[in-house]
């Protein structure tokens, strides 16, 4: 089926998101006045470790809002709407609604590289040194279409996934309502080679201490690396490269200093399984740690 052009001039808008990072886009095209006829958004669940269903953080927004809301995504075809905007929904928008209604999507790099479901995270491990946002148009390939417009930002040697995440809500929420102010008119084609960002899962946080200093860094500032020690699950929160580690070998300990492949890092906070976060410190003075142990056993 044929995608719909977006109209020259928006103002009445179908939002389809989820998470707490789509709800930045959400408050700002209310503020600007834009009419937001319907949200869209995932299911009521279990949130935490009560038993009780709660909304998503969209959904939750949207009724503060005094918004319609739906977990139904069809519903969208029951609207009068000049354009569908969609943030971080979770679900692929089915072909039959792409020929219904024109729809873009914010999304979280600078397209092509990055094409799907963790792109701030794969940039970090990759370890590029930019990244961006773009408003595309939303077509049935996994983020094919063309660009309406894009910001780029400097990531920082140390920001975490967080962070860079929290930096890129704030400049997209603003690119976006900057562009459906201005019109969207005709979008460029994407240019180069695909790279696909793939969802991260436990394995690919999982820290191989043969692997050099720079790379498990990266890795810790995803968010939720995890080793062993004593035979427990063992999560890094936060570290840094060491420049007093001597010659402590893979996976080898001293005091808070741990050994890789190439270089040492220090870790700055840490989580025994079954403990809450603290300082490394802390957990060194607790768990005495000998220079015979290791992470990763």
């Amino acid at each position: 089926m044929p995608l719909l052009e977006p109209p020259a001039t928006v103002s009445r808008i179908v939002y389809m998101g989820t998470p707490a990072m789509a709800v930045p886009p959400l408050v700002a095209l209310h503020e600007a006045g834009f009419e937001i006829v319907l949200v869209v958004s995932g299911p009521d669940r279990r949130r935490g470790r009560g038993k009780d269903l709660s909304p998503s953080p969209v959904k939750a927004k949207a009724l503060e809002l005094g918004l319609t809301v739906t977990g139904q995504v069809d519903d969208v075809l029951s609207v009068d709407a000049d354009l569908g905007v969609v943030v971080a929904f979770g679900q692929l928008i089915k072909p039959h609604l792409l020929s219904e209604l024109a729809m873009v999507n914010l999304h979280f790099s600078l397209l092509p590289r990055w094409r799907g479901a963790a792109p701030v995270e794969r940039a970090i491990l990759a370890g590029d040194a930019v990244t961006g946002v773009d408003v595309m148009q939303l077509a049935e390939g996994l983020d094919t279409g063309d660009i309406y417009s894009e910001v780029e930002l400097t990531i920082g040697d140390s920001e975490t996934a967080d962070e860079l995440r929290e930096r890129l809500v704030v400049a997209g929420s603003k690119l976006l309502v900057e562009t459906l102010q201005a019109g969207l008119g005709v979008g460029r084609p994407q240019e180069g080679d695909p790279v696909y960002a793939k969802k991260i899962f436990a394995d690919d946080l999982e820290l191989d201490w043969s692997r050099p200093a720079i790379e498990l860094l990266r890795i810790i500032r995803i968010g939720n690396a995890w080793t062993t020690f004593r035979g427990k699950r063992f999560k890094i929160w936060q570290a840094a490269f060491s420049s007093d580690g001597g010659s402590l070998a893979p996976g080898q300990i001293g005091g808070t200093r741990v050994g890789t492949g190439d270089g040492v890092i220090e870790c700055q906070v840490v989580q025994p399984e079954g403990k809450a976060r603290q300082d490394a410190e802390a957990w060194r003075n607790g768990a005495q740690p000998t220079s015979d142990e290791t992470m990763g056993s």
